[in-house]
């Protein structure tokens, strides 16, 4: 009986190695995914030569290529218009109220910015979840190599 399980034991633990190796491929590959996509983003934005206004809360004077600075000029966007509008959104203006395009404008520039800080973080979270499936690998190999008990 102890012949079968010691059987089981190297094949259950080949099984597991295998897919220890696996999880560490497609952890490399998420690793890299997200750094490319952090990188193209980063540049797409720094293409764009941005600069975070003079007068934003943070950052100011900054090019824009990462996602704080991203942030930081949205919500100065966001300022500007809602200073041009009076208090109110695009949707609240009348539809003959010579701001409006501007406030339009000034509304998809926003949500631009903020689509790339989206961008960064779901970027950081694929490479940081591929760091995490490295490791979980590493440790199933580890466990696969072990001697059964």
């Amino acid at each position: 009986m102890s012949e079968i399980t010691a059987q089981h034991t190297t094949r259950g633990s080949k099984g597991v190695r295998v897919v220890g190796f696996i999880v560490i491929v497609l952890g490399a590959l998420f690793v890299v995914a997200g750094a490319g996509t952090y990188a193209v983003v980063s540049a797409t934005l720094a293409d764009q030569k941005i600069t975070v206004s003079d007068d934003a809360a943070h950052f100011a004077g900054r090019d824009v290529r990462g996602p704080f600075t991203a942030y930081a000029q949205a919500n100065t966007i966001n300022k500007h218009a809602t200073e041009i509008a009076g208090g109110k959104t695009y949707a609240e203006l009348p539809q003959d109220d010579p701001n409006r395009q501007t406030v339009m404008t000034a509304s998809f520039l926003q949500a631009s910015l903020f689509t790339s800080v989206v961008a960064f973080g779901v970027a950081a979270f694929v490479a940081v979840m591929g760091i995490v499936l490295v490791l979980l690998g590493w440790c199933l190999l580890r466990l696969g190599r072990a001697a059964p008990a």
